[in-house]
C-alpha cells in the first residue's frame, strides 16, 4: 500500500471518529454542508444545477425539534393547564375556603370559564416559564452543535458565519413566538371544556366580551414575547461564548432574576425604568375595562435596545472567535 493510500485511509478513519461524537440532529446539517461543498468542488465543465442553500432554516427547525430538550418543553407548556385544572379540583375536594368569596383575588375567578383560567395560566407562566422557554430555545442553539462537536464542521460550508448565526437566531425565536402564543390557545381550550365558555369577568365585576377580549389578549401576548427578547439575547451571547448550553441557559435566567430583585429597590429610582422586566406586568393594562398602553410602550422600547445591544455583541464575539468545538 502506498503512502497516498495510507494517508486516505487514515483521513477516513479520523473523519468517522469525529461524526460519532456529533448527535443525531447534526447528522443532517453535515449531509448538507458536504452535500454543498461537493457542489463548490465540482469542474466548471459540469452542468450547472441548482441546490439548496446550505444551513437553511428549514434544516436548522429539524435539529431544533429533534432536540429532546425542546420537546420536554413543550411538553411542560402543555401539561400546565391540566396541572392547574387538577389543582383546582383538588381544592375543591377538600374544601377551600376561599371559594366564598369569588371576587377577592383574581385567582378566584379562574374557574369562572375559559378566558379568566387562560388569563391566571399566562399570568403564572410569564413570571418565569416563559423566560426559561426564551433563554432555552435561543440560548441552546450554538452550544449544543459545539458541545457535539461538530460546529466546526458547519463551518465548512462556503457561507459566512453571520449566516450560520443568523439561521439559528431566527428558528430561536420562531420557537419562542409559538410558545407565547400556544400557551393561551391551549389555555382556552382546556379550560372552555374544564369551565365552560364565558367571557372574561374582573374581580371588580367588570365584564369583557369575546370580541373585546381576545384582540386585547393577542396584544398583550405580543407584548410578552417583546419583554422576552431581552432575555433570549442574553442568553444567545452566552450561547457563543460557551460550549455548555445548560450554562447559557441558566445564565440567562440568573441575570432575569437579578434584575428584578434590583427592580425592587426604590434606591435606584429611576434608572431601574431601563431594566428588563421592569414593565413585564404592563400586559395586564391592555386587559383592563379602560386599557393604558403607556407602560406597554417604554417596556417595549427598552426591551428592543436591550436585544440590539446583546445581539450585536453576539456577533461581534462569533466572528472573531476561533471555532475549536
Amino acid at each position: 500500500m502506498t503512502d497516498q493510500q495510507r494517508t486516505g485511509s487514515s483521513d477516513d478513519v479520523i473523519g468517522h471518529g469525529d461524526e460519532r461524537k456529533a448527535g443525531h440532529a447534526s447528522g443532517e446539517a453535515l449531509l448538507e454542508v458536504l452535500g454543498s461543498a461537493d457542489q463548490h468542488n465540482a469542474s466548471a465543465s459540469d452542468p450547472i444545477v441548482q441546490v439548496r442553500a446550505p444551513l437553511s432554516w428549514r434544516a436548522e427547525l429539524r435539529r431544533q425539534w429533534g432536540r429532546r430538550r425542546t420537546l420536554w418543553a413543550f411538553g411542560l407548556l402543555l401539561a400546565l393547564p391540566l396541572i392547574l385544572v387538577a389543582s383546582f379540583a383538588f381544592g375543591d375536594r377538600n374544601g377551600n375556603p376561599n371559594r366564598a368569596n369569588p371576587s377577592s383575588r383574581i385567582f378566584d375567578l379562574a374557574q369562572s370559564g375559559a378566558a379568566n383560567f387562560s388569563l391566571v395560566l399566562v399570568f403564572l407562566a410569564s413570571e418565569l416559564l416563559l423566560i426559561l422557554l426564551a433563554a432555552l430555545f435561543c440560548g441552546d442553539a450554538v452550544p449544543s452543535e459545539a458541545s457535539w462537536s461538530s460546529l466546526r464542521y458547519l463551518l465548512i460550508a462556503p457561507v459566512r458565519r453571520a449566516r450560520l448565526l443568523t439561521s439559528k437566531l431566527i428558528i430561536g425565536v420562531a420557537s419562542t413566538l409559538f410558545a407565547t402564543f400556544l400557551l393561551p390557545v391551549w389555555g382556552l381550550i382546556v379550560g372552555g371544556i374544564a369551565y365552560g365558555w364565558d367571557p372574561l369577568t374582573n374581580p371588580l365585576g367588570d365584564n369583557l366580551s369575546w370580541s373585546q377580549f381576545l384582540p386585547r389578549l393577542a396584544l398583550a401576548m405580543a407584548y410578552i414575547f417583546v419583554t422576552l427578547l431581552p432575555i433570549a439575547a442574553i442568553a444567545f451571547w452566552l450561547g457563543v461564548r460557551s460550549d455548555a448550553p445548560l450554562g447559557a441557559v441558566g445564565g440567562a435566567v440568573l441575570v432575569s432574576i437579578v434584575f428584578n430583585i434590583l427592580d425592587q429597590l426604590d434606591a435606584l429610582e429611576p434608572y431601574r425604568h431601563a431594566f428588563p422586566g421592569h414593565y413585564g406586568r404592563s400586559w395586564q393594562d391592555a386587559l383592563a375595562v379602560s386599557p393604558d398602553y403607556s407602560g406597554m410602550l417604554h417596556g417595549s422600547l427598552w426591551a428592543l435596545v436591550w436585544t440590539a445591544a446583546f445581539t450585536m455583541l453576539a456577533y461581534r464575539r462569533f466572528r472573531r472567535v476561533d471555532i475549536l468545538s
